[in-house]
């Protein structure tokens, strides 16, 4: 295999960055914290829901300034496990599909790569889920009825929610860490379901994965992550959306672990994108974000 040039090494970053994906994102240039009568939403940007080494960890709120459902719909904020923060204002558009519907939108951000390892990351989002089902009153949402999606990185932190949560340990001293963690909708774009080949001691591991440091973690530590070993049948209703031409999270994740949620009950629906690579463009975007939306609308209403 050809040696990867640094054009590649930015393709490659740009693919699991973590900007929207399902829409192209309109540059709004407008600072502070725009009026709802203009936005059609309420932002309440840098919520903090826990700390770590004396840093606060993020998301940003987008409830609908009319009609909301009571529904609530968690972005994990992630690709190659990097996670950044950008003005709430600009991802207002992209999560409109949602808002749209009278979804309240969590815009989550974790313990970033390279610091930070998957495990943290999700252990990170995890509390999120907890803080926020918590704090539903504050946030006018109902607490069993909570999705979550993401892209690649994202979508394997989504899938992680969706088959290892836990109901909470009553004897932690945090008493964010009381509460469920369960999650009851989930959607995965193009989503990473089994760490253990793309691990370092991995045979068949793929070159490319070595440009990320989140992924030098040896197999057993990555079976830990891996959503594709927890599945079980009480797991919630999940959609996986994947292209078959994608070389760097190749479509077989999504098969095989769409393969166990049918052997084990769980209500699953694969779509596959024949001409899509590691993200989806266009009609495939399209596509894509109408299917999120229908299966949050499906599985989160009333």
């Amino acid at each position: 295999m050809r040696r990867m040039l640094d054009s590649d090494r930015f393709t490659t970053r740009r693919l699991l960055s973590p900007r929207p994906w399902m829409l192209v994102l309109l540059t709004l240039l407008s600072s502070g914290t725009v009026p709802a009568t203009a936005q059609e939403v309420q932002i309440t940007p840098d919520v903090v829901y826990g700390h770590k080494l004396g840093l606060a960890m993020t998301f940003d709120v987008f409830t609908p300034a009319e009609n909301a459902n009571g529904a609530a719909a968690l972005f994990m904020v992630s690709g190659g496990w990097y996670s950044s923060w950008s003005p709430p204002e600009k991802m207002q558009q992209s999560v409109r599909p949602l808002t749209d519907k009278g979804f309240t939108v969590f815009t989550v951000r974790h313990g970033s790569s390279p610091k930070f390892s998957i495990s943290e990351a999700v252990a990170d989002v995890r509390h999120s889920v907890r803080f926020i089902r918590m704090n539903a009153d504050r946030f006018q949402i109902d607490p069993q009825r909570i999705g979550v999606f993401g892209m690649s990185a994202g979508g394997h932190l989504s899938l992680m929610l969706g088959t290892a949560s836990d109901e909470g340990d009553p004897e932690a001293k945090d008493p964010v860490d009381r509460v469920s963690d369960r999650v009851q909708a989930v959607v995965a774009y193009v989503a990473p379901t089994d760490l253990r080949i793309m691990a370092q001691d991995a045979p068949d591991r793929l070159p490319v994965y070595a440009q990320f440091p989140a992924l030098q973690i040896d197999m057993a530590v990555a079976e830990v992550d891996s959503p594709i070993i927890h599945v079980t049948a009480d797991d919630p209703p999940t959609l996986l959306l994947a292209g078959t031409k994608d070389e760097l999270v190749p479509v077989s994740h999504s098969r095989n672990i769409k393969a166990l949620f049918d052997k084990v009950g769980v209500e699953s629906e694969l779509i596959e994108f024949p001409e899509a690579g590691h993200g989806f463009q266009g009609a495939d975007a399209e596509q894509a974000t109408a299917a999120m939306v229908d299966w949050f609308a499906k599985h989160l209403s009333q």
